[in-house]
């Protein structure tokens, strides 16, 4: 079922979802609702001081008693001014903090997630969760809130009051409530439609813009600019008209609500002004009611518009909860966790040291969102300081092989023993702690240089990062920048080209020293003369290191200690690069069609 379009039956709209971010706060939200309660009390109770006026100094024509009548309306009205900051300094705090709190809790649960979540949803969706519905949640619990208390106080004592002093005008004016509540809720479940399919136009156009600005360099290479401007037109015109119904919408509601008050006003002034001739009531009451009158439709929109919030909110805390439900594919066991610590709580003093023996024994793997498997019964074993490289066509099982080494997903069946124990007997973060990886596709933080390496190693010493990016003749790169190891590498290192990304990528993965060593096509983006420098680096860094290298370029993988071929999850060929090549083998296709035009 589509949750956009269906509300749980939970008690007070499934905000008991979020007790666990409201109960730190909950003193001071309801201190806050008591403030609003007050300010109600004294917003209801400003007509009957008019009233007095009426009819003590006006109809009385006296003056006993002003000053302590004009001190007492001054007392209640600074009063009310205080409460009025304390509670909207309440509300902007509350929203403020409990939208950081869900942030934080989203984003640090979003690290714990495996692979296989990050493949099956979609950046823009995960970014929904994190912040809008997060900051819709937070808007909501406090102003939505102390706005529901506010009016609903007001109605309230306001209908009591009036009942109070004159049952037969309060009758009439209910009656008009009533049926001013029926049109409002009417065009208010309208409204919430109408809002729901503006922000998922919004959510498109937002796509649009994504890709326009992520894809700009395709989109002009295929002179595709009148394709993408066409698209975006018509996203954007479905937008302008969704949204001027909505505008329609709220402004007949307007007119309504103004309409209905104007009929509560005639009501009063008519019938109250028959009981006022007739000597049943007194001109102050009749302004009271004239004040009700035009004061009550309002707060009864609000109202509903506050029940409609917090039936909308109801999606967003499915889908805030429904996240941190979420499980990853691969998680430590308690007793994992309780020696080795988690990602947030390490206990490193009982961390063991990682020599770097890796056995893969009847490997049998498939990803979670996929049906076939990509491993079967697949056995391998590398000692220590081994390095290994791996080739095969796309789709082969490359990265799958080098995925399950690192923790990234587990076997679907059989076992992955690291020093001769099963991976799982040990956290996944002592893994990653020993693991170098260097991704075909770089990424790098938005920050300095010396930022960005660190990230291998939090401690090091700026004699440390030179050290590193010399092994990867990078160190020319970063001398040459204005700022050196400070200089800034933009969003996504977008300041830097694709082959620079790569070797800072490699530098920082060298720098914290790993006992793993994975490059999944570390050379694929620089050029011939920098690749023969990482070459001559890999030979050094892999000395001692057990190390995958998933390679296109085969120059790179020649001096491999053992070279495997894989083809459909199998190893179809293994051996040294000489040996492979005499086989006149798959690799020796592979090698002769690289090389054949050289």
């Amino acid at each position: 079922m589509n949750a956009e379009n269906h509300h749980p039956s939970l008690p007070f709209f499934g905000i008991p979802r979020l007790k666990p971010f409201l109960m730190p706060y909950m003193r001071t939200i309801i201190f806050m609702l008591i403030l609003g309660f007050l300010s109600s009390l004294i917003d209801a109770a400003y007509p009957l001081f008019n009233r007095y006026a009426l009819d003590h100094f006006v109809g009385g024509s006296t003056l006993d008693g002003l000053p302590a009548f004009i001190g007492l309306y001054a007392g209640i009205l600074v009063f009310q001014v205080i409460i009025n900051y304390k509670s909207t300094y309440d509300c902007g705090r509350i929203e403020i903090t409990i939208d950081r709190d869900l942030r934080n809790a989203s984003f640090n649960h979003l690290q714990t997630l495996s692979f296989s979540y990050f493949n099956q949803n979609s950046v823009g969706y995960i970014h929904s969760r994190v912040i809008s519905d997060s900051g819709k949640i937070g808007e909501v619990v406090s102003w939505r809130l102390m706005d529901l208390m506010w009016n609903g106080a007001y109605i309230v004592c306001t209908i009591f009051v009036m009942f109070f002093t004159s049952a037969r005008l309060a009758v009439l004016i209910l009656i008009l409530i009533a049926a001013a509540s029926v049109l409002i809720a009417v065009f208010q479940k309208k409204l919430v439609v109408l809002n729901r399919e503006i922000r998922e136009q919004n959510a498109v156009i937002t796509g649009d813009f994504n890709e326009g600005i992520t894809g700009a360099g395709t989109i002009r290479i295929l002179a595709a600019e009148r394709l993408m401007q066409d698209s975006f037109e018509k996203d954007t015109r479905r937008m302008k008209r969704i949204s001027i119904r909505t505008v329609r919408v709220s402004a007949l509601l307007t007119s309504l609500v103004t309409l209905m008050s104007g009929l509560a006003l005639a009501v009063v002034l008519s019938q109250g002004g028959q009981l006022t001739r007739e000597g049943l009531i007194r001109i102050g009451t009749l302004s009271v009611f004239t004040s009700y009158a035009l004061g009550m439709i309002e707060p009864l929109q609000n109202v509903i518009a506050c029940f409609a919030a917090f039936i909308q909110i109801q999606v967003n805390i499915e889908r805030f909860t429904k996240l941190l439900r979420e499980r990853s594919d691969v998680s430590d066991r308690p007793e994992v966790i309780e020696k080795y610590g988690d990602s947030f709580h390490p206990k490193k003093e009982n961390w063991e040291a990682l020599h770097g023996d890796i056995e893969f024994r009847d490997v049998t793997f498939r990803y979670p969102d996929g049906d076939e498997n990509v491993l079967e019964h697949f056995s391998l074993t590398v000692p220590q300081g081994t390095s290994v490289a791996i080739v095969g066509e796309t789709g082969a099982g490359k990265s799958t092989l080098v995925n399950l080494v690192c923790r990234f997903y587990e076997p679907t069946e059989g076992t992955l023993l690291i020093d001769g124990r099963d991976g799982r007997e040990r956290s996944a973060l002592w893994l990653h702690s020993n693991l170098g990886y260097v991704l075909q596709s770089p990424h790098l933080f938005q920050g300095s240089v010396r930022e960005n390496l660190r990230y291998g190693k939090p401690e090091a010493t700026d004699e440390e990062i030179w050290e590193a990016l010399k092994l990867v003749a990078a160190d020319h790169i970063v001398a040459r920048m204005d700022a050196g190891l400070d200089s800034e590498v933009g969003e996504g290192g977008n300041m830097l080209s694709v082959g620079e990304k790569q070797l800072l990528s490699f530098a920082r993965a060298l720098l914290a020293d790993p006992a793993l060593l994975v490059l999944d096509e570390a050379t694929a983006s620089v050029d011939t003369l920098t690749e023969k420098a990482i070459q001559n680096a890999i030979s050094v860094v892999t000395k001692g290191r057990t190390s995958f290298i998933i390679a296109h370029r085969l120059s790179t993988i020649t001096g491999a200690d053992v070279i495997l071929v894989v083809d459909d999850g199998r190893i179809t060929e293994r051996g040294t690069h000489r040996e492979l090549l005499a086989k006149k083998g798959t690799y020796y296709k592979f090698y002769t069609e690289q090389y054949k035009d050289i």
